[in-house]
């Protein structure tokens, strides 16, 4: 795993970036924020797509809704960077579609798009 910090706009975002998967279940992801805070002192990260098990993006597992509720408690914003155009499921379209409508997950294509979305929020 490696974490890059950017600063932009007067907040710190991390950068999560690796070549395995980082997040398989939720204390995982409970695990990776308290990493960022730690190194980073940030509440904003970015996380590539390839670092989530696969689990994450067939909502029956509910994997997708314990996390991202995690993150939503702990105060901490985030996009997940990828190509998400590969899932067929109507659900996951829309849960991806209602979560870019809010003000705390993104699911966005490239890194520079997500830190442009970090950055700009209160």
């Amino acid at each position: 795993m490696k974490i890059k910090k950017v600063e932009t706009g007067g907040h710190p975002i991390a950068v999560v970036s690796g070549s395995e998967i980082l997040i398989e279940d939720v204390q995982a992801a409970l695990d990776l924020m308290a990493t960022v805070r730690y190194e980073t002192d940030s509440d904003r990260l970015v996380i590539y797509k390839s670092l989530l098990s696969e689990s994450f993006f067939d909502l029956k597992t509910r994997l997708a809704g314990e996390i991202l509720q995690k993150f939503v408690n702990y105060h901490v914003k985030a996009a997940i960077v990828g190509d998400f155009s590969g899932y067929t499921s109507r659900s996951l379209r829309d849960f991806i579609y209602e979560s870019n409508n809010g003000n705390d997950i993104f699911f966005l294509a490239t890194e520079e798009q997500a830190i442009e979305k970090l950055s700009r929020l209160k």
